[in-house]
């Protein structure tokens, strides 16, 4: 039940994020602006309408969300909180298909399916067209089906190009770099069939049809197959693919370049972007992060430092790289790269920004790992032995950034524990030599290699 206090009001705004709070669970967040103050009665109309949104994501959630994802599909940045949410109640959004998609994002077995009208460059015109050439002969075949059944004064060439690079050709011919290649020739060719057609001419494919043979039929309705094709080539490398999806979408559909980080990452970095308001101020952390923007500033003193742009799997936020640190780690700062920030919160002005120490390319980056058995993580003289070690390692406190993982093992279990701050070391290969000559077994271990 909603109680409804006089004199505060639930913004309008809200009522479609208030559906995301945790299961059935909600919160009404009434604020009292003086210049804004609504009376009993708007509040109750908007606290009911919050109910009902609420009740439908908790009820309905696949409907909900694709609902959601489709009122902000031109919020960039709405969206991605959005698809966050749906990550976390483990709903799968899948990237735009030609065969399947519609204008919205539409719930589809289970799974939300990308809509037209949120891909770049695809107007409403060249979605009509597309949708209306399905709903007479069916499925698109192949490319050269696509282009020879649309209308291509609708569906122009950079149309066709963002289809191809957001993966919605993927079902047809997964090698995206092929199909670009392919549209070269394709496109020509079925921009000659249609004038022929608009002129009344044909061609013998469209003269076959004309004959009652079932082959001869079959060989027009299948005229596709003599679309031209280039020459066989290999496919993007996986993060240009990914690039290109977040050029045309605003964020990644098909994949993201930290998922394959998952497993390593809570490790090493505990929180992610959506939790930095959760910190106090001036903690200490390390985030792991695509950077997606760099803007570089000029200070009143003449120096430079750069305000970046940057995202994980739950959220985007902006981060803060002053002078100094800009001077020692601009090359570092690669628009389009994974890297781990160092730093601590920053209030200011009641935004939360991140404020970078260090930065370091994720590609680069070599965890200590050391390994103990049940025993000596029982043994108050053996921890107490590691402990000593770590802090002779940890050198300078400003540099120490390295955390060290222990792995517990036993026989039948093998857990791992990221060790506190304190002990964070300055040199990983010097700290693991130190820990191997202690008679604890230790090694090196990339971010990007697994466990």
């Amino acid at each position: 039940m909603i109680k409804i206090v006089s004199r505060k009001y639930v913004s309008i705004e809200n009522v479609y994020d208030i559906g995301v709070e945790r299961d059935h669970n909600f919160v009404i967040k009434n604020s009292l602006i003086a210049s804004n103050c609504f009376n009993k009665s708007h509040s109750t109309a908007y606290g009911y309408v919050t109910y009902q949104t609420a009740y439908l994501k908790a009820n309905y959630p696949l409907e909900y969300m694709a609902a959601l994802l489709t009122a902000n599909s031109n919020d960039t940045d709405k969206v991605q909180k959005y698809i966050s949410t749906c990550m976390s109640m483990n709903i799968q959004i899948e990237p735009p298909d030609i065969n399947r998609s519609g204008v919205d994002f539409t719930p589809v077995a289970g799974k939300i399916l990308f809509g037209f009208s949120a891909v770049r460059n695809v107007g409403q015109n060249a979605i009509a067209s597309i949708l209306a050439a399905r709903e007479e002969k069916g499925e698109f075949k192949t490319l050269g089906d696509f282009c020879d059944r649309v209308d291509l004064h609708a569906v122009n060439r950079r149309t066709l190009e963002s289809l191809i690079y957001c993966g919605a050709f993927d079902k047809i011919e997964s090698n995206r770099h092929q199909l670009i290649q392919d549209l070269e020739l394709v496109y020509d060719w079925a921009q000659s069939r249609a004038r022929d057609r608009a002129s009344g001419q044909g061609n013998l494919f469209d003269l076959l049809g004309g004959f009652s043979s079932n082959n001869n039929a079959k060989t027009a309705s299948n005229a596709f197959e003599s679309a031209p094709k280039a020459k066989p080539v290999t496919d993007y490398p996986p993060q240009e693919k990914l690039q290109k999806e977040k050029e045309l979408l605003g964020f990644y559909v098909s994949d993201h370049p930290l998922k394959s980080l998952r497993q390593l990452a809570p490790l090493l970095t505990p929180i992610n972007l959506s939790l930095l308001g959760e910190q106090r101020d001036d903690a200490k952390l390390c985030v792991i992060v695509m950077l997606n923007g760099v803007k570089k500033v000029m200070t009143k003193k003449g120096d430079a430092m750069a305000i970046l742009q940057i995202e994980d799997l739950t959220a985007q936020s902006e981060a803060v790289v002053f002078p100094k640190t800009y001077e020692r780690i601009s090359l570092v700062l690669q628009v389009d790269t994974r890297i781990i920030i160092w730093g601590k919160v920053d209030r200011r002005d009641e935004q939360i920004q991140l404020i970078v120490e260090d930065a370091e390319p994720v590609e680069t980056v070599q965890m200590v790992m050391v390994e103990i058995n049940p025993q000596q993580a029982a043994n108050i003289e053996e921890l107490h032995r590691l402990k000593t070690i770590l802090q002779e390692q940890s050198g300078d406190k400003e540099k120490a950034k390295m955390p060290i993982i222990g792995i517990v093992q036993s026989e039948n279990s093998r857990k791992l524990v990221r060790l506190g701050w304190q002990f964070s070391v300055q040199d990983a290969r010097i700290t693991v030599q130190a820990l191997q000559n202690a008679r604890f077994p230790a090694q090196l271990k990339s971010l990007t290699g697994g466990l």
